[in-house]
């Protein structure tokens, strides 16, 4: 049994985010292996993608069988499991995969500079998608937008538009942008650090930066949709994105502004840091708010 690991955090404090492996270099068996750990392991981290044998059904089916005999001889032991745990779960990382490790049958293959991110909110969607569009510019130039003559949109950095899309010439779109199929653009559209997803339509002069808009929404003219960025530092190679609640201490993160699908924004309306449910239409503008 195989996973997948990356070097792909910054700090101690980091690694404990995730699932910490300690692995011998030369034969890369894993020796021990942690899930979110309290304290430092090590700064190799699972990566959530795996590579089983067959044994695995009879790994599982064992794990099955003796959270079964632990839930019928000791019931109160279950209290202390995770949120929402049943007997009927098997918790891959916790239940299998830590008590593999120095056995002998767990390995690891390490990805060393790869890029790799989880995505676990908002802000790490709009962090991937800058550096898939920095790949694509590396590998495969051809899928990004190329600005061939005057009479098409303004581009900055890297920006993927569907073909099938229909971009006004006078936006301005990028860096970092995607534009999904059927997408309408008007006139003056403003895009920056945001996907768009398909059969969107942002009506003229409105304005999207560091947002998630999702498929059939609407954006009116002159109004700004806008997010807030949560970068990783800059700095520190590998560095992860810190904060991956959307609450603290009961309030709104500022964070990137998601647009469900099939939502509806009016003209000269500001959304700002927000998260709107699918179908909804908005009547006035909002500010560090989730509208259900």
């Amino acid at each position: 049994m195989t996973l997948f690991s990356s070097k792909a955090v910054a700090t101690e404090k980091q690694s404990t985010n995730y699932g910490c492996i300690a692995w011998d270099k030369k034969t890369h068996e894993v020796k021990h292996y942690v899930e979110k750990p309290s304290t430092f392991v090590s700064t190799t981290i699972n990566c959530g993608v795996y590579l089983f044998t067959k044994v695995i059904f009879q790994i599982l089916s064992e794990t099955y069988r003796n959270n079964q005999q632990l839930y019928n001889d000791a019931p109160s032991t279950f209290t202390n499991y995770d949120s929402g745990f049943s007997r009927e779960n098997i918790r891959l990382e916790k239940d299998v995969l830590s008590k593999l490790g120095g056995t002998g049958q767990l390995y690891v293959f390490p990805m060393d500079d790869k890029f790799w991110t989880s995505i676990k909110n908002p802000s790490s969607v709009i962090y991937a998608n800058r550096h898939y569009l920095e790949l694509y510019r590396m590998y495969h130039p051809e899928r990004l937008y190329k600005q061939t003559d005057s009479k098409g949109p303004t581009i900055i950095g890297d920006v993927f538009i569907h073909p099938t899309a229909c971009v006004a010439p006078s936006a301005v779109l990028g860096p970092n942008v995607s534009i999904g199929q059927d997408v309408t653009i008007g006139y003056g559209v403003r895009v920056r650090e945001s996907i768009v997803l398909g059969s969107c339509v942002l009506h003229d002069h409105c304005c999207v930066l560091y947002s998630i808009i999702a498929w059939n929404s609407t954006i009116g003219p002159w109004s700004r949709v806008e997010g807030t960025p949560n970068d990783p530092d800059p700095n520190k190679q590998f560095s992860k994105i810190e904060q991956d609640s959307l609450f603290q201490d009961g309030k709104l993160h500022p964070s990137i502004t998601v647009i469900g699908n099939n939502v509806s924004i009016p003209g000269e309306v500001v959304v700002l840091n927000a998260v709107v449910l699918p179908h909804k239409e908005l009547g006035s503008s909002s500010k560090n708010q989730i509208i259900l």
